[in-house]
């Protein structure tokens, strides 16, 4: 399947599990919104009938988006999105221009959350959406990582974010925007 991505333009892939209430609202959003962009080149794959493809980028749930350019593996936009999620994504991919500045060197950045946090996964689309790279570690499955976060901040709630020794709790966007030089 990964063979059909055209190669000098932005693909996507939707991994969904059918039957799946989450997976179900993201298929129906997106192929409501391909109404309107057909020439958008978008997959979808069921995991109930391809089992394969999700292990070779780290997906470990259903629903993804799995964004290309290219063949190149860009990112992945988990959960179920609104309509307006997927054509904003789809318009911006439309007018996003090549650079021909030298990129910045970036901060190491490492997210902790959990699967369940609303917050988490806000804080990672807004990394996502500007381009910021990060780990992404999962506290609920890695009590070594809950401890080190604990004993880095004193909190143990999530999300929480190390921007290059900085810690910051919650979703403090300013702040996030600040260390990394977000507009």
């Amino acid at each position: 399947m990964l063979s059909k991505l055209k190669a000098n333009s932005n693909n996507y892939l939707l991994i969904y599990k059918k039957g799946s209430e989450l997976s179900d609202c993201s298929y129906r959003s997106l192929t409501k919104v391909l109404e309107s962009h057909n020439n958008m080149d978008v997959m979808t794959v069921d995991v109930n009938k391809v089992r394969d493809i999700h292990e070779n980028y780290g997906i470990n749930s259903a629903p993804s988006l799995l964004v290309f350019k290219g063949n190149k593996f860009i990112k992945a936009e988990k959960g179920c999105n609104t309509e307006e999620f997927y054509k904003s994504l789809f318009e911006s991919s439309l007018y996003t221009s090549s650079s021909t500045e030298k990129p910045k060197t970036q901060k190491k950045v490492t997210v902790y959350s959990t699967p369940s946090c609303s917050w988490c996964t806000t804080l990672k689309r807004h990394l996502d959406e500007n381009g910021i790279k990060y780990s992404d570690v999962d506290v609920s499955k890695d009590q070594n990582a809950a401890a080190e976060m604990v004993k880095k901040s004193g909190q143990q709630g999530v999300p929480q974010t190390d921007i290059a020794g900085q810690i910051i709790v919650g979703f403090d966007k300013n702040r996030i925007n600040s260390l990394l030089g977000i507009n």
